[in-house]
C-alpha cells in the first residue's frame, strides 16, 4: 500500500473508486469516534480552555473547517504533529476494531481491470496505515490520500482542494470516473458539486457516532443535498449500487 505519495501519479484511465476509512470501512458501533472525541476535548482544555468554551470551539471548528485541528491550526498554532500522537496515536485500535474476511471479500472482488481502489481520509497517514492493516485490507488498496499534518497549509475534507488534489495524485483527470463512499454527508456534498460521478452516503441507520464533539444519530437528520446520492447502511451494498465494477458471479 502506498500512503507516501511525493509526486503525481501517471495518468491512468481506470476510474478510482475513493473509500473513506473512519466510520465507513468499519462500523460506528466500534466507538472510535467517541474514544476520539474525549481525547480531542482533552486537547481543547490542555491549550488552557474552560470545559465549556473547549466544547463550544471543538464543534465550530467542526463544523466550519471539516476537521477541528483545521482550526487548531489556524487559531492556535499547535503542533498537529503532538495533536496526532496525543488523539489519533493514542487510540487503542487493536482493542477495538479486528480483521474484517467480508470487507476483505467485498474488495478482492472488485474487477482491477475496471477500477482501482484508493483511501481517502481526512486523518493522517500513520492513523490510516494502522486503521487498514488491523482490518487486513492495506495489500487491497492502491494508495492513500490523506491530511498532510507536516504541512501547516493542509487541506482536507470537504474542501475543493482535498478532492482536486486527490484525483492529481491518484492520476485521473475526469471527476466523472471518481467513485466515492463517505459516512459524512457533507464531504459526499461536496464531491458531488465537483461532478463526481458516483457517489454513495455510508448512513448506519440508528447507530450513534460523535461529530464536532457531540453524540449524534446516524441518519436523524435526513438525505438533504444529497439528491443524486445512494444511501446505504451496508458496505456489501456496493456490489448493487457499483454492479458495473464488481467480478460477476463471484
Amino acid at each position: 500500500m502506498t500512503v507516501e505519495l511525493a509526486q503525481e501519479s501517471i495518468v491512468d484511465d481506470r476510474p478510482v473508486i475513493f473509500l473513506d476509512i473512519d466510520n465507513t470501512l468499519y462500523s460506528a458501533s466500534s466507538q472510535i469516534s467517541q474514544a476520539m472525541g474525549k481525547r480531542i476535548h482533552a486537547y481543547f482544555v490542555s491549550l488552557g480552555l474552560e470545559e465549556e468554551r473547549a466544547s463550544e470551539l471543538h464543534h465550530k471548528y467542526y463544523t466550519e473547517y471539516g476537521l477541528a485541528l483545521r482550526g487548531l491550526v489556524r487559531h492556535h498554532e499547535i503542533d498537529p504533529l503532538d495533536f496526532d500522537k496525543k488523539c489519533d496515536g493514542s487510540l487503542p485500535l487493536e482493542d477495538m476494531i479486528k480483521p474484517d474476511p467480508i470487507l476483505r471479500k467485498l474488495l478482492q472482488d472488485i474487477d482491477r481491470s475496471k477500477a482501482r481502489v484508493w483511501g481517502l481520509t481526512n486523518a493522517y497517514k500513520s492513523h490510516a496505515s494502522r486503521v487498514l492493516s488491523i482490518l487486513g485490507v492495506d495489500d487491497l488498496i492502491e494508495g492513500v490520500i490523506y491530511c498532510d499534518y507536516s504541512d501547516p497549509n493542509f487541506s482536507c475534507k470537504p474542501e475543493p482542494d482535498f478532492y482536486h488534489s486527490a484525483m492529481r495524485k491518484a492520476g485521473i483527470t475526469d471527476p466523472k470516473k471518481c467513485y466515492f463512499i463517505d459516512d459524512s454527508r457533507n464531504n459526499v456534498a461536496a464531491a458531488q458539486r465537483l461532478g463526481w460521478g458516483r457517489c454513495v452516503h455510508f448512513c448506519e441507520q440508528g447507530l450513534e457516532t460523535v461529530e464536532g464533539g457531540k453524540p449524534k444519530r446516524i441518519g436523524a437528520d435526513g438525505k438533504e443535498a444529497l439528491q443524486d446520492a445512494v444511501v446505504i447502511g451496508r458496505l456489501v451494498e456496493l456490489r448493487t449500487v457499483w454492479s458495473e465494477l464488481f467480478v460477476k458471479d463471484s
